[in-house]
């Protein structure tokens, strides 16, 4: 009688439960570590062709020749999976925030309406959100381990004070705003899937 139970108890699980793949992946953007920013996410399945995503950085650090590329940050999605999860091509979309201190970069870019050389001679502090859509594909490597690749555009929105050093405490301008539209997110991820 006790064979039966479990018997039936099973096939009625087996029935009732969901019968897709992998339904969790853990992942780090390897072009996030190239710059030091230590970084991890976490990809759970929410049906067969849908997933959520969050990935988290943050980066601590205070450069050489008193640079400052401080910030932390997340960006959880959704994504749509043309075939199966975690597998072949998806599209995204995603909101993103977190906060900033960064100054003394040299450089001389100019990009879709934001002016970076700023960041040479100038340090800015303050936060950031906005949201993004993305298109982008995995790479099956073996039972257990993906490679990704993502792009993805959208708005952001910062509120910033800005300081004449990156070591000094004097503002110049404080509580101002900066509207951006261009690429919010760009990834190639190793992805371990349970």
């Amino acid at each position: 009688m006790k064979a039966i139970r479990y018997l039936m108890l099973c096939i009625f699980f087996s029935l009732t439960s969901a019968t897709f793949g992998q339904t969790v992946a853990l992942k780090t953007n390897l072009l996030s570590d190239a710059f030091l920013n230590i970084n991890a996410g976490i990809e759970v399945g929410l049906a067969p062709k849908w997933t959520l995503d969050v990935p988290a950085e943050f980066n601590g650090w205070t450069l050489s020749h008193d640079r400052r590329w401080k910030h932390w940050s997340v960006q959880p999605g959704v994504r749509y999976w043309f075939c199966n999860s975690f597998a072949g091509h998806f599209v995204g979309a995603h909101v993103h925030g977190g906060q900033y201190n960064i100054g003394g970069i040299g450089n001389g870019i100019k990009f879709l309406g934001t002016d970076f050389s700023k960041l040479s001679d100038t340090r800015y502090q303050g936060w950031f959100g906005g949201v993004g859509v993305s298109y982008g594909y995995s790479w099956i490597l073996g039972k257990h381990w993906n490679l990704e690749g993502e792009i993805g555009i959208g708005w952001s929105y910062t509120r910033y004070d800005r300081y004449p050093c990156t070591h000094c405490g004097t503002k110049l301008e404080s509580g101002k705003s900066h509207n951006y539209f261009g690429p919010t997110k760009a990834a190639v991820n190793i992805v371990y899937l349970f």
